[in-house]
Parts: C-alpha cells; sequence; structure tokens
C-alpha cells in the first residue's frame, strides 16, 4: 500500500519544517504496518488557485492530484496559523473540490475508498479545530477518515519552541501517531479488499 503526505508549511525547501518532521514520523509509523510513502511540500509547487483538477498552463496540481489518487493513504499536515489551517493547505482542499464532480468507472467520488489521516503541529490552540475542518473537507470530497485519525503537536502560546526543536517525541504525540498509522494502514486494507458499494443504477 501506498500513502502520500502533503506538508501545507508555509516554508518553501530547504527551511526547517516541524510539520514536515511529523509527517515523516507519520509516514515511518505507516511503514510498519507495510505502507510505503513520499512527503511532497506542496508550497515548493506552483498550484494555482481554482476549483479545478486543472487551472491551465504551469498549474502544477494536476500532477500532486495524480500522486494523491494513486495512493491509498492520504496525510494532510498543516501547521496552525491564526487558529486556522494554514492558507497552503485551504488552498489544497479547494482544488479537491473538483473531486466532488469526478467518478470512478463504477459512478463513485473519484477518491472513494482512500482513507484521510491529518497531523497538525503549531505553537498556539486550535489543533481540534484544524483536523475539524480538514476532515469535513476530505469526507465531502470522498475519503473516509480512521479513528484516532488525527495526530498533533502544540507548543505553549506565543512560544519559541517548535516541534522540530524538540530534544525527544513526547510520548504522547508518538503513541498518537502509532495509533494513527495503525488505525489507517488496517482501514486502508479493509477497502482495498472490500470497498464501498456503487450507486444503484437508478440514480
Amino acid at each position: 500500500m501506498k500513502a502520500v503526505a502533503l506538508n501545507c508549511t508555509l516554508k518553501a525547501s530547504p527551511a526547517p519544517s516541524s510539520c514536515g518532521l511529523l509527517l515523516q514520523q507519520v509516514l515511518d509509523a505507516l511503514a510498519d504496518h507495510g505502507v510505503t510513502g513520499e512527503v511532497i511540500r506542496v508550497v515548493d509547487h506552483d498550484v494555482k488557485p481554482g476549483v479545478s483538477s486543472d487551472e491551465g498552463d504551469g498549474d502544477a496540481w494536476p500532477a500532486i492530484r495524480e500522486r494523491v489518487l494513486a495512493a491509498d493513504i492520504l496525510v494532510l499536515g498543516t501547521p496552525i496559523w491564526m487558529g486556522q489551517p494554514s492558507s497552503v493547505c485551504k488552498r489544497v482542499l479547494e482544488r479537491m473540490d473538483a473531486f466532488l464532480a469526478e467518478f470512478d468507472d463504477a459512478g463513485r467520488l473519484i477518491s472513494t475508498d482512500r482513507v484521510a489521516v491529518a497531523a497538525v503541529v503549531g505553537n498556539e490552540d486550535g489543533a481540534h479545530h484544524v483536523s475539524a475542518e480538514i476532515f469535513q473537507a476530505l469526507v465531502d470530497v470522498g475519503f473516509t477518515v480512521p479513528p484516532g485519525g488525527v495526530t498533533y503537536w502544540v507548543g505553549e502560546a506565543m512560544g519559541g519552541v517548535d516541534y522540530r526543536d524538540l530534544p525527544t517525541t513526547p510520548e504522547k504525540v508518538a503513541t498518537t501517531t502509532a495509533t494513527l498509522a495503525r488505525h489507517a494502514a488496517h482501514l486502508a486494507r479493509l477497502l482495498r479488499l472490500d470497498g464501498f458499494p456503487p450507486p444503484p443504477a437508478d440514480g
């Protein structure tokens, strides 16, 4: 099975990314369950604004979209800014709005039978709110979220310590990440064996 992790940090490479660190930890945990994966730092690509799957010349989204749809598991990672998912994360979700009008050969939404989980980091409160926004959007466009589908770290409000600055991963974050990976891999395997039924022939 495959996973693709979208890092929605505002920082372009090669700047260090706490979100990227947490996403890599999620992929490492998924690897324990036979899932291979990759991280894509979205801001490094020219993803145009819009709500279609291809916004024309130079748009990098179509290639990222293909990698998302080729994976069994989507890991959407974002920092918290002003209590919200990053603007990059919101752009990704806006581009996935096109999935509502795209269907597979069985007449289901194009992203059906794919699992989605979230990874959130920040120096302010809001991880639950951010994951709720992400999950609502992803479920709307066809993804399935497992129990315990988010892992997060929130530092001291207005503090200067980022997740990547910690000397070790907090035990609660590590165990939450492990649970996320275990549930996501299990659900993805079940959906691969027996996916959601198509709509009835009469609509």
